[in-house]
């Protein structure tokens, strides 16, 4: 087994009360720690965010606000989404966390509702945050500043679409456990199970022409991305490159082949004009198949990679980094909407989207951004780094059950929260239904805060 993945702040002790430096964390760093994966955490989090700074262009015309993808309007830039979809590794970092995280929880005789709330609370701590001053943004912009429905509703469905991966994740968490003893037990054959789930999903879906079928594969295209990583966990992708470079050489056939059957989009993130469907929302089996690629090329680099990462300087920058990376991915949309905000308040003209211009002033538009982006982090960082609000508990063996079942309940109205937020921002115009639950902003409050209530007491 490798080195333990828990946070890297949280794995060094604290002295006297006091919370270790960033550069204390970094040089007091246990030399088994596979520095490689908290490497690929910073690193698809980053990627996400200049990816969505690049492809997202909004345009505000008096008080109409719209968004248009640059996929859209720029001719073979969906080349990049192939390097820019990332979230595949991601999704196997958190395999590989996962694995890691429920050994130990087996061997220090933690329930398995204590494996959640050591997992979720760091995740919505942050969140929380997030979602409350959003609504507190949203309110005001509507009943103080009179802001359209319309242009309110682009705003908060926009600011509000990072929270997507906390509800699919949140469902990957909650599965872990029962994957990781499939993983344990057939191997191969549960990653295989996974990814021709996902295909036949695909194929229910085209041959009904119901599109809802599609939202399943949010479950089956996500956790093959994790189950990967329970393989690198276990050491089985670490020795034989010839084995990686085949897994990246089959996702790249794979999607090679995909791509080109007339079906699905060559973008890897959002449809182009004239697609049938998108790859992303809902995940496609071309998904999959990039996740194959990705992971095969990851690993294939990590022998020099773990090299670099032991010199002190890029160590520190991978901590730093994971030490706030919930804020930096969360606030990350937000800092964009002040970006369009102050550029259209100051009056300067935007270039036309793909033109020289435009390219030209990419890197400006990225270095602000980044200027606003580390100012709202350093206001809202503070929040990954409070103590748990889910502290772990003992259950006598006669309430364990009733706790699994208090823990479950918990984690369903997390993810039904936060996929609400994702769809419907935080401030919609009417009131809005998916399956039968209230969408509605104060309700999926609600939901959030009674799910972590749940969870609190299990």
């Amino acid at each position: 087994m490798r080195a333990t993945s828990s946070s890297v702040i949280q794995s060094t002790p604290r002295v006297h009360g006091t919370k270790p430096s960033l550069a204390a964390v970094a040089s007091t760093t246990p030399a088994t720690r596979d520095r490689y994966v908290d490497f690929l955490r910073a690193f698809s989090i980053g990627v996400v965010v200049f990816g969505h700074w690049l492809m997202a262009i909004v345009e505000v015309d008096g008080a109409r606000v719209s968004q248009v993808n640059a996929l859209a309007v720029i001719p073979m830039l969906w080349l990049a989404t192939w390097f820019l979809q990332v979230m595949p590794l991601f999704f196997f970092v958190g395999g590989f966390s996962n694995s890691i995280a429920v050994r130990a929880n087996a061997l220090s005789g933690g329930r398995y509702s204590d494996f959640l709330k050591r997992r979720v609370d760091r995740l919505m701590r942050p969140t929380i945050v997030f979602a409350g001053v959003w609504l507190m943004i949203a309110a005001f912009l509507k009943l103080v500043m009179g802001i359209d429905n319309e242009a309110l509703r682009v705003a908060s469905t926009t600011v509000a679409r990072p929270v997507w991966f906390l509800g699919v994740y949140l469902m990957v968490v909650m599965l872990a456990p029962a994957m990781l003893r499939a993983h344990e037990r057939v191997g191969l054959r549960a990653v295989a199970a996974l990814g021709a789930a996902a295909l036949a999903v695909d194929v229910i879906r085209f041959a009904t022409g119901v599109d809802a079928v599609g939202y399943v594969n949010f479950a089956f295209v996500w956790l093959f991305a994790h189950q990967l990583g329970f393989f690198y966990a276990d050491g089985t992708f670490a020795h034989s490159r010839r084995r990686q470079l085949a897994v990246a050489a089959g996702g790249l056939a794979a999607l090679g082949v995909l791509t080109n059957i007339g079906v699905y989009s060559p973008s890897m993130v959002g449809g182009l004009p004239g697609d049938l469907v998108s790859n992303n929302h809902p995940p496609t089996i071309c998904i999959v198949a990039l996740a194959a690629l990705l992971v095969g090329v990851a690993i294939s680099v990590r022998a020099p990679m773990t090299r670099w990462l032991a010199r002190r300087g890029p160590w520190k920058g991978v901590v730093t980094v994971n030490s706030m990376i919930m804020s930096i991915y969360l606030w990350h949309l937000t800092a964009l909407a002040a970006g369009v905000v102050a550029i259209h308040a100051a009056g300067l003209p935007q270039p036309g989207a793909g033109t020289a211009a435009w390219w030209l002033w990419r890197p400006v538009w990225m270095a602000f951004l980044c200027v606003l982006l580390a100012g709202l982090v350093a206001v809202f960082r503070r929040f990954e780094s409070f103590e748990p609000i889910l502290p772990a508990g003992r259950m006598r063996s006669a309430a364990a059950l009733q706790g699994t079942a208090a823990s479950v309940a918990g984690m369903i109205l997390l993810i039904v929260a936060t996929s609400g937020f994702a769809l419907f921002g935080f401030y919609p115009s009417a009131v809005a239904s998916w399956m039968g639950i209230a969408m509605h902003p104060w309700a999926l409050t609600a939901e959030l805060a009674a799910g972590m209530a749940l969870l609190r007491r299990s």
